[in-house]
C-alpha cells in the first residue's frame, strides 16, 4: 500500500468528522461557525500531526512560523470545543480501513494495558492515587489496547480512569464490540478469567491466554497430570445453583464448577429461585504447559483444535505477544504520548487517540516499504525513531512519498532476537510544560 494512500485515508476519516460538528463539538450550534484560522478540520490535523514541543512552536510549525500563526490560548480555546469521541472515531475508523485492507488472513491480537500519568489533580478522584512512604500523590490513566501483532497497528482502545480501571471489562468489551469476524487473542497472566474466556467463545473467536503455574487461578481444583508437559481437554460447566444434586456433580472436578453470585458472568443468572432447575454454562478449552527453557515452564489455556497450531507454533505465537509491550514503548518515547499539551483530562484523552492513530500511520506506511536484503551478518528492519519522524513530515506535507520511502529504507537497525535484558521498572513520572524541545 503506496504512502500516498494511506495519508489519503487518514485525511478522509479526518473530513468525515469535521463535516459533523453537531455529533463531535460540544455546542454544535456555535462552535466552529466563524470564519477562523483554526478550523475544526485544522484543529484535528493539527492535534494528531503534533510532537513533543511547547505548544507555541508546535503552532509554528503548523502555520510555517507565518507571522499570523494563532496564539497557544487561541488554539486551546478552539480543542476545547471538540469531544474525545471526535478522534476516538478516526481511530477507530481508520484502523477498521487498514484492517480490512490488509491480506486476507485471520488476526492475531494481543490484549496489553499500560498506565499513563496525568497532571496532578487530587479532586479527581477516580484517577488520583495517594503517595505512599512519603511520597507524593499522583494521577494516572489506564490504557487497555488490542493490538494486531500480524500487521502492528491497534485494533482498538479503552481508556479507564485509575481507580475504575478494570481489564476483564476492556477485554470483554473490545471483544464485544469488534467487526472481525474469527481471530485469536492472545493474553498474559491477570487475564485468565472463566467470564472473558465465555465472552472470546461466544464471539467465536479463539484464545491463548497464559494462566498461573501451581495450584492457582483457572489450575485450582482441576484434575491435572503430574508430568511437567502436558496438554488436556477440558469441557467445564459452570453454573451458580448450590443444590444437592449440583454438589454431587462436583465430584467431577474437570466437568462441573460453582460460581459465586458475586463473580461476574453474563451468561447466566446471578441468582436461582428453588423451583427453576440448575442453569449451566459450557466453556471449552485445553490446559496446556510446555517448556520456554530448559528448566522454566509456562501454561495457558486456548481452544483452537490440536490440528489448527503444532505445539511449537503455540510456543512461537505466545511469545510474539511481546510485540504489544515494544508497541507501548514505541507510542510512549518515539510517539510521544507521555508529552502532552494541556492538563485537562478531556484533552489528554484527545491526544491519546491522537498519538494512537499518528502510531498506526507511521507502522503502516513503515510496513510497506522495501528493505533491501544483502548479505550482512544480522537481519535488518526500519528504524522506527527515524520513520515515524519522517512519516510525521510526510502527514504535514512536508516531504513527498518517494523520499519518504527512501529514508526510511536507508535508516534501518539490526534485529537481534533471543536478547534479554533486566527489565528496569522507573516510578511513573510526569513531564512537565516548560522543559520540552524546541
Amino acid at each position: 500500500m503506496k504512502p500516498k494512500h494511506i495519508k489519503k485515508l487518514l485525511l478522509s476519516e479526518i473530513q468525515k468528522v469535521a463535516d459533523d460538528p453537531h455529533t463531535y463539538c460540544f455546542h454544535p450550534d456555535t462552535d466552529f461557525t466563524r470564519n477562523r484560522k483554526l478550523t475544526m478540520e485544522k484543529m484535528l490535523q493539527a492535534i494528531i500531526g503534533m510532537e513533543s514541543k511547547c505548544l507555541t512552536n508546535e503552532l509554528l510549525d503548523l502555520f510555517q512560523a507565518s507571522a499570523q500563526t494563532p496564539t497557544a490560548s487561541a488554539f486551546i480555546q478552539q480543542r476545547c470545543k471538540i469531544k474525545p469521541i471526535a478522534f476516538e472515531t478516526i481511530f477507530k475508523n481508520f484502523s477498521k480501513t487498514l484492517l480490512a485492507l490488509s491480506e486476507n488472513k485471520m488476526p492475531v491480537f494481543a490484549i496489553d494495558g499500560s498506565d499513563i500519568q496525568i497532571p496532578t489533580n487530587p479532586t479527581d478522584t477516580e484517577s488520583y492515587i495517594e503517595g505512599t512512604n512519603g511520597h507524593k500523590g499522583y494521577n494516572l490513566l489506564h490504557i487497555n489496547a488490542l493490538y494486531d501483532l500480524n500487521r502492528h497497528i491497534y485494533s482498538d482502545v479503552t481508556i479507564q480512569k485509575a481507580r475504575e480501571s478494570n481489564e476483564h471489562k476492556a477485554l470483554q468489551e473490545m471483544v464485544d464490540c469488534s467487526k472481525v469476524k474469527k481471530a485469536l487473542v492472545i493474553a498474559d497472566r491477570g487475564y485468565e478469567s472463566f467470564h472473558s474466556m465465555a465472552h472470546i467463545q461466544e464471539k467465536g473467536w479463539f484464545f491463548l491466554i497464559r494462566v498461573k503455574d501451581g495450584n492457582h487461578g483457572i489450575k485450582q481444583g482441576l484434575n491435572l497430570p503430574k508430568s511437567e508437559c502436558f496438554d488436556i481437554d477440558i469441557s467445564l460447566k459452570l453454573t451458580r445453583k448450590k443444590t444437592n444434586e449440583v454438589k454431587e456433580l462436583l465430584k467431577y472436578k474437570n466437568h462441573y464448577r460453582i460460581l459465586s453470585s458475586t463473580q461476574p458472568f453474563d451468561y447466566l443468572p446471578r441468582k436461582n429461585s428453588k423451583s427453576e432447575p440448575a442453569k449451566f454454562y459450557e466453556l471449552h478449552f485445553r490446559i496446556v504447559r510446555f517448556p520456554i527453557s530448559e528448566d522454566t515452564y509456562e501454561t495457558v489455556v486456548t481452544n483452537p483444535d490440536k490440528e489448527m497450531y503444532s505445539s511449537a507454533e503455540r510456543k512461537k505465537l505466545y511469545a510474539s505477544r511481546w510485540g504489544i509491550e515494544t508497541s507501548f514503548r514505541d507510542l510512549k518515547y518515539t510517539i510521544g504520548l507521555l508529552s502532552f499539551h494541556t492538563k485537562k483530562v478531556m484533552c489528554i484523552l484527545q491526544e491519546i487517540y491522537a498519538h494512537m492513530i499518528m502510531y498506526n500511520f507511521a507502522e503502516m506506511i513503515t510496513s510497506h516499504v522495501v528493505i533491501e536484503k544483502k548479505q550482512r551478518k544480522h537481519t535488518y528492519k526500519a528504524n522506527f525513531s527515524v520513520a515515524a519522524h519522517v512519516c510525521r513530515l510526510f502527514y504535514r506535507g512536508k516531504t513527498t512519498s518517494p523520499d519518504l520511502e527512501a529514508i526510511i529504507a536507508k535508516n534501518l537497525i539490526p534485529v537481534r532476537p533471543d536478547r534479554h535484558r533486566e527489565r528496569n521498572v522507573k516510578a511513573k513520572i510526569f513531564q512537565g510544560f516548560l522543559y520540552r524541545v524546541a
